[in-house]
This record gives C-alpha cells, sequence and structure tokens, in this order.
C-alpha cells in the first residue's frame, strides 16, 4: 500500500515548494463547495487501497452528517498536486503526506496546528508525534506507522541450527552459516534511493550516527564498514545496491535470502504464499543491550489553512474519529501497520503476535525529519551516495561521509 508503507518517496516540493504559494494559496476547497462534503487528497490509488479508505471514511463521517471525496494520485505526485491546488484555491480540505514531506508544507505556515481543529494527541507514541510535528508544532497525525525489521525463514534458520541473530556480531555468523549455494544468509535493499537511505537508517542510527552531522561519531562510519564487510564476506549479494525493497522480497521468497530486512507492507505477499514459513524479529544492534533505532513510516493527515473555519472544524471532526482507538486498530490490522495510540498498539501486539516485533520496533524508531526538518530530502540523498559509494569500493567509509557532509551542507 503505497500511501501507508516504509517505502519512502523523495518530495516533490524539495527545494521548489514556494511559500509564498501555499501561504497565500492554501485555502481549503474550490469555489462554492459542498458544506457537507469533506474532500481528501491522499495516495490510495490501488483500489483495495481507495476502498478501504472509504469504508472509514464513511464509518466516520455518516454519524456527522458528513460524506467524505477521495482524490488520489500517485504517492510521488502527492506534493506536486497540492501545490497546483493551492494555487488555484482548489486545495483540499484534508491533506494526506507522507511523513518526510510535512516539514517542507508546515514551513510555509500554510497548515493548521491539530489542537486548533480539536484534534487531541493524547496517548499517541511519542514517535508518531515527532512523524507528524514541525519545530515543536503538530501538524499532522497517523492513524498507523510501520517501520523495519529482520524477517527470516524458520526452516532455513532451523536447519542450520541456528536463532535470529540479535547483534552485529551475530548476524556475520548467522548470515555465514546460511550462506550456501544459491541462497545468500542475508538481504537488504542498498538503492541510491528513499529505499535504501530507509534501509540504511537501522544500522546507521543504532551506531551513533548522526544525520545533522555526518562526520561526527563514528557511528556512521562503523555502519558502512558493517554493510561494506556482509557484501565482501559473500553472505549478502552484490547486487543489493540495485534491489528497492520488493526485490528484496523476491529474492527471499524465492529462497535466495534466507533473512532479509523489510517492512509490513510485505505480509500480504508473505501470507498469500505456501512455499517459505517467515517470522519477525527485531533488527540486529551493534552491542547487546542496545535497542534497535529503525525509521517510522507512514503518512499523516493535516489539515489545510482554510478562511472556512467550518471546513477545518469538520475536518477536525473526522481526524478525531479516525483516531479513535477502536478504528486505529480496526485500521492497523486491515493494513498491517502499527495503531499510533499507544492503548491500540498494545492491543494490536497481543491480536497480531507474528506482527508484535513490528509494535516493538515502533516505541524506539524515530522520524528521519526530527533533526534535520526541511533540509531531509537532501541529507537523505547525501547518505543514499555514501553508502553506494563504499559498496562499490570507491570510498573508505571516512571518506564517503566527508563527500556526505559537503554534499549535504551544515546544519542550520
Amino acid at each position: 500500500m503505497p500511501a501507508s508503507n516504509g517505502r519512502t518517496r523523495r518530495s516533490a516540493v524539495a527545494v521548489g515548494l514556494a511559500a509564498a504559494t501555499l501561504a497565500t494559496g492554501l485555502a481549503g476547497c474550490a469555489a462554492e463547495p459542498d458544506p457537507d462534503t469533506v474532500t481528501v487528497l491522499n495516495s490510495a490509488t490501488d483500489t483495495a487501497e481507495h476502498e478501504a479508505n472509504q469504508d472509514f471514511f464513511d464509518r466516520c463521517a455518516e454519524p456527522l452528517g458528513l460524506r467524505v471525496e477521495q482524490i488520489s494520485v500517485p504517492a510521488d505526485q502527492v506534493a506536486s498536486k497540492a501545490l497546483r491546488m493551492a494555487s488555484s484555491d482548489s486545495l483540499t480540505d484534508i491533506l494526506e503526506l507522507d511523513g518526510s514531506e510535512l516539514p517542507q508544507f508546515a514551513e510555509t505556515g500554510g497548515l493548521r496546528p491539530i489542537d486548533e481543529v480539536g484534534v487531541v494527541a493524547e496517548g499517541l507514541s511519542d514517535s508518531s508525534v515527532a512523524l507528524g510535528s514541525f519545530d515543536g508544532t503538530q501538524y499532522g497525525v497517523a492513524r498507523s506507522v510501520n517501520s523495519l525489521a529482520l524477517i527470516y525463514n524458520t526452516e532455513l534458520l532451523a536447519e542450520a541450527g541456528v536463532q535470529p541473530p540479535t547483534t552485529w556480531d551475530e548476524l556475520r555468523r548467522t548470515a555465514a552459516e546460511l550462506t550456501s549455494g544459491d541462497t545468500y544468509g542475508m538481504a537488504f535493499s542498498a538503492t541510491p534511493d528513499a529505499d535504501g537511505v530507509y534501509q540504511f537508517l537501522p544500522f546507521f542510527w543504532s551506531a551513533g550516527g548522526d544525520e545533522a552531522r555526518l562526520t561526527e561519531g563514528e557511528g556512521g562510519a562503523a555502519a558502512l564498514a558493517f554493510w561494506k564487510e556482509l557484501v565482501d564476506g559473500g553472505v549478502v549479494s552484490r547486487s543489493v545496491v540495485n534491489w528497492n525493497q520488493q526485490d528484496v522480497n523476491d529474492q527471499f521468497l524465492s529462497g535466495r535470502a534466507a533473512m532479509m530486512i523489510n517492512g509490513p507492507w510485505q505480509v500480504p505477499v508473505l501470507d498469500a504464499q505456501d512455499e517459505v514459513d517467515w517470522a519477525v524479529a527485531a533488527i540486529p544492534v551493534p552491542e547487546a543491550g542496545r535497542d534497535p533505532v529503525p525509521p517510522i513510516g507512514g503518512t499523516v493527515m493535516t489539515v489545510p489553512k482554510n478562511d472556512d473555519r467550518e471546513r477545518e472544524r469538520n475536518a477536525g471532526r473526522l481526524l478525531s474519529c479516525l483516531n479513535s482507538e477502536e478504528n486505529q486498530l480496526a485500521w492497523g490490522e486491515r493494513v498491517n501497520n502499527v495503531p499510533t495510540l499507544a492503548a491500540a498498539a498494545e492491543r494490536y501486539r497481543e491480536q497480531n503476535p507474528k506482527l508484535a516485533p513490528f509494535a516493538d520496533l515502533v516505541l524506539t524508531a524515530r522520524s528521519r525529519t526530527e533533526r534535520v526538518g526541511t533540509r531531509w530530502p537532501v541529507v537523505g540523498d547525501a547518505l543514499a551516495g555514501a553508502f553506494q559509494s563504499v559498496l562499490t569500493g570507491r570510498s573508505s567509509p571516512e571518506d564517503a561521509l566527508r563527500d556526505a557532509q559537503r554534499q549535504a551542507g551544515e546544519e542550520r
């Protein structure tokens, strides 16, 4: 489900997001809008996803005497579509953005803080609040979120007599034990884009890497060196530099990888087959006792500023209903994502034990934009260049991070 999975996308607005356009143009809907219709711009282009959204919108809208109309475009076109609609004074009442895009819209002053439209953030996980916030103010709320975990072939691990690894040292040894013939011990995505960066972050952050200061400390270099060691050691295919997260899942299901880093958006495909028995564990950390720090992914629903405050209030009422404990739990189970309300997440963990590690990982996950805000797109590109350079043998980890820091620029 592209709108809610962890396969993050580069913001279509990036540096070209026009503050003047948004600050003056983020006015709710087109001329003469239906006062009882709440419009939503999202990326629910898949038929099943669109229908799932509409089911939940309707269950909340009907008791309020409202109806909801979705405008769905591909995920990488949401931001640019929003800009075009804003410039023609026709932006929707609710704008659903990837969490990494929110800062670039919030910075313009064109989004309404959620508490101003009656949405209460109490009980939400810290990581989900960070996902929907910019500069200390919460502008968006996520119904559910996702992250990354270690997914492993239970049969292959049992045959090798090994347990899921919990540390980097164990991962080295376990991956080596599982590498045989056409099967690699491990697979991950290292493409020079959002997929690869998303998968590198758990290693980078868990080692102490700092996206705001890429050369500070030894964590970033250690993470790059670890990835390089796995590839050079033959336990991870050199083709990972070309594999996106779907490719990684294909390798796993074909038996060419015994373990993989991936997210809950792969669960429908994993459940639909009966060739590979699989289970989920936390991503290994550099040393025992450390918490894994994966990225948090998902979309956040925001309310653009509107001269018609009643439309804003209707949008807020709808968001409040969508984010009730019962609706979050039902939505999370529908899309295999973790609810953001702590109480709903605990129930999700109990009712979905196979996916419980994802619920645990969300507790220590971080937002990609929490430290660097609107700089994230260029920082993400710099990190992608760094691991690609190291994995293909063009640079040492230290040199790659120095180059990445120059590309990303200094923290402002």
